[in-house]
């Protein structure tokens, strides 16, 4: 009888330490089962540390249970008694009873929410969601209309994208539970848009991928860096010290670019590839200078060293700069209606919006210098393609960059030729 009596108490001493009874949804989790079905696996875990002794913990129990029925083979929901387990509680940081955390795998950030069925069910939702779009390569909190300029990194793209590549970067080093990163979302997406072209902005998300958090030694969040244009070593990269407005980054940014951007190549135009690349660019600056037999080779290279420095002192403006021989691209002077004035001419032209401004002044350094100054703040007169559409590029050799030489002349055999005297 007494036994009887001691086992009963026991169970009933064990039953008031159980928060969560067999017929509830929540899952028990302990030491033996935790590391299998939440950290090693590919599923979202609500997940409670609690104390039986928490006034809080046994509180919350309806309102978690409600969340897990309604969460039922979607998002899954587990407690662990980490009063009893305390190495699970310093292993997750757990100091205070409830703690929730929602895990994805090895990845866990503290609940935020509201206490009750409605938030655990939007904070679960919003992480399946987050995992969802990340493995699209979107940024965590993403949508598929979601069209911010901002380019999501992680540790296997962010070699290649970043590191190898010879665009600037600046990249957002974030947490997703992080308020000071959620305010800067919305600065980092308009700055990324204002600088598109220019400099590179990249977030990666470093309670996920830690190597390269680890490696650039994040210490708190956001933290920013910068990388330079061409070959990037751990030297060369730079902690921003902006301002976290979109205007203060963009500022910053700038500066950057105007100390690294290399002057632009001014190019031949021999093939289509050539002209392609320019008329992607913002505008497209193309010079027709005179026949090699008109303008020798010294002559010629006047003009593209001044169409170089031009270049350099524009490119900021990321311009692209390209030239061609009188009558090597009959289509392209049409289109662009150059040769009237003779040559040298010059015309810039937006290739998407197939519009062309014309140098009515002269083709020297002062006068191209003031033509495009009056085009980078809107001012100058702007006429259609011809033909509504980019020309056709003839395939030609490269100038050698040798003066030209006349054919040589036929020498005519007159022995078989009847003149009359008189013609003679």
């Amino acid at each position: 009888m007494l036994l009887k009596h001691c086992l009963g108490v026991l169970l009933c001493v064990a039953g008031s330490l159980a928060l969560y009874d067999s017929s509830s949804d929540v899952v028990e989790l302990t030491p033996n089962n935790f590391d299998k079905l939440v950290s090693n696996s590919d599923e979202v875990w609500i997940v409670e540390f609690f104390a039986p002794w928490c006034g809080h913990c046994k509180n919350l129990v309806p309102e978690y249970k409600k969340a897990a029925r309604a969460l039922k083979g979607i998002i899954k929901v587990g407690a662990i008694d980490a009063d009893a387990h305390k190495s699970y509680a310093q292993k997750y940081g757990v100091s205070g009873f409830p703690t929730i955390k929602v895990f994805t795998g090895s990845k866990h950030t503290p609940y935020q929410g509201q206490r009750n069925a409605e938030g655990f069910i939007e904070a679960g939702l919003k992480a399946a969601k987050d995992k969802a779009y990340e493995s699209l390569g979107k940024k965590a909190g993403g949508s598929s209309s979601d069209k911010s300029d901002v380019i999501t990194l992680t540790d296997s793209n962010f070699k290649e994208l970043v590191l190898d590549s010879d665009d600037m970067w600046l990249v957002e080093f974030y947490a997703p539970w992080c308020g000071h990163c959620k305010n800067l979302e919305p600065q980092w997406a308009k700055a990324a848009t204002e600088l598109k072209g220019k400099v590179k902005l990249g977030a990666l998300d470093a309670t996920v991928h830690t190597s390269m958090a680890s490696r650039y030694q994040v210490q708190g969040y956001p933290t920013i860096k910068f990388f330079p244009s061409g070959k990037k070593s751990s030297d060369s990269v730079e902690d921003y010290n902006g301002g976290r407005t979109s205007s203060d980054i963009v500022t910053w940014a700038l500066d950057k670019f105007a100390e690294n951007v290399p002057a632009p190549e001014v190019l031949q135009v021999v093939d289509e590839e050539t002209m392609k690349a320019c008329s992607e660019k913002p505008l497209c600056v193309v010079s027709i200078l005179p026949h090699i037999l008109d303008c020798n080779a010294a002559c010629r290279n006047e003009y593209l060293a001044i169409l170089a420095r031009l270049g350099d002192k524009y490119k900021n403006k990321m311009w692209g700069w390209v030239w061609s021989e009188a009558g090597a691209q009959p289509a392209l002077e049409s289109a662009l209606e150059m040769g009237g004035f003779g040559f040298p001419a010059m015309a810039v032209v937006n290739a998407k919006k197939l519009k062309f401004s014309t140098l009515r002044g002269s083709f020297s350094e002062t006068g191209i210098n003031e033509f495009l100054r009056d085009l980078s703040f809107g001012r100058g007169q702007t006429a259609p393609v011809r033909g509504a559409e980019m020309p056709k590029i003839t395939t030609t050799d490269p100038w050698d960059g040798k003066d030209g030489e006349l054919p040589p002349e036929e020498d005519i055999d007159l022995s078989d030729v009847d003149l009359d005297k008189d013609e003679l």
